[in-house]
């Protein structure tokens, strides 16, 4: 998620990328410029849009949630007592959705609310870069993660509700 929050390269077109909290003008930028902007080769901070902001905003809800999970995970692998491994797991799982839902959310009103401005663009060719991917990459990896501690969950419930219990047998000679 890091990656793709520094990242500029979210959407590029000839000249032109753009990140979310960056948009950089290539030397080689063919005028007009993409959305009226009328500044020299260089990058600049984004363009102040409302789905540009909610996608940074969401990115980073993201990231820190994605953080404290990963704290409870561990806390949760570190503990010896089943029911308070399962309390750390069930609250990483909910952050986890929280976060995943995020990402979601932010992956998706990103293209569609460009696509609305398409027509400002001044570009025939966009193309999502290599940093969006990563956001995807990053839901799969969140979703996966949710699914694993899920199944760790229920065999560590299983684990502890099995017992074996042994009984001598009077077969001493």
């Amino acid at each position: 998620m890091i990656m793709a929050l520094a990242s500029t390269d979210w959407l590029m077109a000839a000249g032109w990328r753009q990140g979310l909290f960056i948009h950089c003008i290539g030397d080689d930028a063919p005028m007009p410029l993409p959305f009226n902007v009328q500044d020299p080769p260089d990058c600049y901070q984004a363009r102040d849009v409302a789905y540009i902001r909610a996608a940074a905003a969401l990115c980073i809800i993201t990231l820190l949630t994605d953080v404290v999970a990963t704290l409870f995970t561990g806390l949760g692998l570190r503990s010896k007592d089943h029911r308070t491994k399962y309390k750390y797991y069930r609250v990483a799982v909910y952050i986890m959705v929280l976060s995943l839902i995020s990402i979601l959310i932010a992956l998706v009103i990103y293209p569609v609310c460009f696509a609305a401005e398409l027509n400002e663009g001044n570009r025939t060719v966009w193309e999502f870069g290599w940093a969006y991917g990563v956001g995807w990459g990053a839901a799969i990896f969140l979703f996966g993660g949710v699914v694993l501690l899920l199944c760790d969950k229920e065999s560590e419930e299983i684990y502890y509700k099995e017992r074996k219990i042994v009984h001598d047998s009077d077969s001493r000679a």
